[in-house]
């Protein structure tokens, strides 16, 4: 198989050649065709009820006895049409010259016929000058026509611009007429000039390498054209018949009449893309008069929102759109055999055009020929290089059996698709089963699932990464046997490019073995030594701790308050401390026994916790003397709203098992450095206004006095 970098650049080379072949315009003919072809291919539309044609055919010109025809003749017809009160009369009859006899009577008709639109030929070399009345009227519109280079109309003019005037084209005019009715402006062209809003459309302006035109000429403002079906989808009467009154009336009321020949004599044709070739014949045009028609009905149909405007993709994404169909191609190529490649690449190809046909229906012209193009030539390419690849890699892989068959350690080969391509005897006697089974296979064929997902992801790892890597694996053999291997992956290239994945087995079981019983044993001293520091830790709490209520004791309480002053030195802070005796306990213990003392002092270290901040540090020193450590206070007041706190908060009733008790306490507070400048003197001097809060009746709390100094 081709190497990814091989099928990189044929990607590449064919990308470009196809870019090149179609911005270059060699494709453009083809591109034409599949547009026409497209055309002829699309669903028959109902015919567009909105248009009239009144046909000047040969009987009409035998009929008359001459060309052009007599004024009063073109007068007469117009005032017929006219009876019937069409939205739109367009007159696709050049009269710029008098044809006697009945101007005056023509004169008169081109005067009170107020949605009358004539025409002009314009031109650098050859113009027809519109009706001198109608263009003081301005009511003429050009009629110019943009052939292709193979002589077929795909394009429409809308406006042709002049130094002194920005002129409208025959079939804009009279579509603007139709639509005022509709209740649609004039339209507005944004954009500099790009592009022209009417009704629900927006008419983007034609540009020289729109669809699947290179370098065309895009003067005036042009349009792509969405041809409805052939004459057929038009009403159309001969003129002899609305000139004998053949024709009712009412059948033009609320239309657009379009009067112009259809003789053959006048030699007034056109190609479109539906003007399809016969088997045996020639192509079959329109006349000129329907090829307006279908114009007219184009920016009718689309200003109404009741057909889509032929739309293109711009450069950059054509570009992209024939890039990714060579990547398809690619792929479709490479992963694959001959047949089934092939097979694929008509199914892409039928994909494709469908797309395509699908998108014009829509309204979108997107490019068909440089991606089939891109599709069998990429196609073709890489079949032809995998071909050669095969046989190479036949002439590589008897070389490298050759070689590996001396080497004692199992040793295996495999392809990108996971397969081994070369074993050697050593792996063979290592799994116990023969060469001629085990080529061309892979793990999945012969391990477990579990084993197998192993191997696979580490093949994977080697095929992604490209660097060799060595990992510790287990399977079992024919009979059953568990192997601790450890296999060394590595990628290698033949002279062909192709990549193979090499690995190199080595059995570990002992080795393995011994490893994990050292891992049993530092597990086992892991577990002790974490045993060890939680004893430590429950010790640790035992001698620091309260065992009644769990508050610190005095010795946690003394480093609590040794490390509360040393932070606030260093801080510029006062630290607060509250000496907090119960009042009546002892009678609580004398009558109602020591378990039921122990409940309430358990209640009162709960109720002292809970109103506190967090950073507060509660502390039992013994009996019902509690301490209340508040560190980083910035004035007294502070330790006195917590001693008001905890005065209320501890005269509340105490509910134990439905038994209701009732307590106080006395409060000391004392402030270092304010009344004194050591631990020691910190807990005296609280302690001393405990006592006399309690002389003072109880239930309060008192400051210490500041010693001097």
């Amino acid at each position: 198989m081709l190497s990814r970098k091989q099928r990189v650049w044929i990607t590449i080379f064919s990308a470009a050649i196809c870019l090149l072949l179609r911005f270059s315009g060699l494709l453009q003919p083809l591109e034409w065709a599949a547009l026409d072809r497209f055309f002829r291919l699309r669903p028959w539309e109902a015919q567009d009820a909105r248009i009239a044609i009144v046909a000047i055919d040969e009987a009409d010109l035998q009929q008359v006895g001459q060309w052009p025809l007599p004024d009063r003749v073109v007068a007469e017809l117009l005032q017929k049409v006219s009876v019937g009160k069409p939205r739109a009369i367009g007159l696709d009859i050049y009269r710029d010259l008098p044809v006697p006899p009945g101007q005056q009577e023509l004169r008169q008709a081109l005067t009170t016929i107020a949605n009358l639109v004539g025409i002009e030929q314009m031109g650098d070399r050859y113009s027809v000058a519109p009706s001198p009345l109608l263009d003081r009227l301005d009511r003429v519109g050009f009629n110019n026509v943009v052939l292709d280079a193979d002589g077929r109309v795909r394009r429409g003019l809308l406006y042709w611009s002049t130094p002194t005037k920005l002129h409208e084209s025959f079939d804009l005019k009279l579509a603007l007429t139709y639509l005022q009715a509709e209740a649609i402006a004039s339209p507005l062209i944004e954009q500099n000039f790009q592009a022209l809003h009417l009704g629900q459309a927006v008419f983007h302006r034609f540009q020289p390498h729109d669809g699947g035109y290179v370098g065309a000429d895009a003067g005036g403002y042009q349009i792509l054209a969405n041809f409805r079906h052939p004459s057929t989808n038009f009403l159309q009467v001969p003129m002899r018949d609305v000139l004998a009154d053949r024709v009712p009336a009412e059948i033009f009321r609320d239309r657009i009449v379009i009067i112009g020949s259809t003789a053959p004599s006048l030699k007034d044709f056109f190609y479109t893309p539906d003007s399809a070739s016969p088997l045996w014949g020639a192509a079959q045009p329109i006349a000129g008069v329907e090829l307006h028609a279908n114009f007219v009905s184009q920016i009718v149909s689309a200003a109404l929102g009741e057909r889509p405007l032929i739309h293109v993709w711009s450069d950059f994404w054509e570009s992209m759109w024939i890039v990714a169909w060579i990547v398809v191609a690619a792929n479709l190529s490479c992963r694959w055999q001959i047949v089934y490649s092939t097979i694929y690449v008509l199914l892409a190809a039928l994909g494709l055009i469908s797309i395509t046909y699908l998108a014009f229906l829509q309204g979108w012209w997107l490019p068909i020929v440089p991606p089939l193009l891109a599709l069998f030539a990429v196609s073709g390419l890489m079949t032809a290089c995998n071909a050669q690849m095969q046989e190479e890699f036949k002439r590589s892989k008897d070389f490298l059996q050759g070689i590996i068959d001396t080497i004692p350690d199992p040793i295996f080969v495999k392809n990108k698709k996971y397969r081994w391509i070369v074993l050697n005897e050593a792996y063979c006697r290592l799994i116990g089963y023969p060469l001629a089974e085990l080529i061309d296979k892979s793990e999945a064929d012969f391990f477990s699932p579990q084993e197998a997902e192993v191997f696979r992801q580490q093949d994977d790892l080697v095929f992604h990464s490209g660097t060799t890597m060595e990992h510790e694996e287990e399977f079992s053999d024919v009979s059953g046997t568990t192997h601790l291997i450890s296999t060394k992956r590595s990628l290698h290239q033949d002279a062909a490019g192709n990549l193979y994945l090499v690995g190199v087995i080595r059995d570990i079981t002992a080795r393995k073995q011994l490893e994990e019983e050292l891992k049993r044993q530092t597990a086992d001293l892991v577990q002790y030594n974490t045993e060890l520091q939680l004893s430590e830790q429950r010790l640790r709490h035992l001698a620091l701790h309260d065992p009644l209520t769990g508050l610190p004791n005095r010795q946690l309480f003394l480093e609590h308050l040794n490390q509360s002053i040393a932070w606030a030195q260093s801080h510029q802070l006062l630290v607060g401390l509250l000496y907090i005796d119960l009042d009546g306990f002892k009678q609580v213990n004398d009558t109602l026994g020591h378990d039921w003392g122990d409940r309430l002092l358990v209640a009162v270290s709960q109720r002292l916790s809970g109103c506190l901040r967090h950073s507060d540090i509660v502390s039992r020193l013994g009996g019902d003397e509690f301490t209340v450590i508040l560190p980083a206070i910035p004035e007294v007041s502070v330790a006195e709203k917590v001693a008001n706190k905890i005065l209320a908060t501890l005269s509340e009733v105490f509910a134990l098992n439905e038994q209701a008790l009732s307590i106080t306490a006395s409060v000391g507070i004392g402030v270092y450095p304010l009344h004194c400048n050591t631990i020691d003197s910190l807990i005296k001097q609280a302690d001393t206004a405990m006592y006399r809060a309690k002389q003072l009746g109880k239930n309060c709390y008192q400051i210490a006095v500041v010693v001097s100094r």
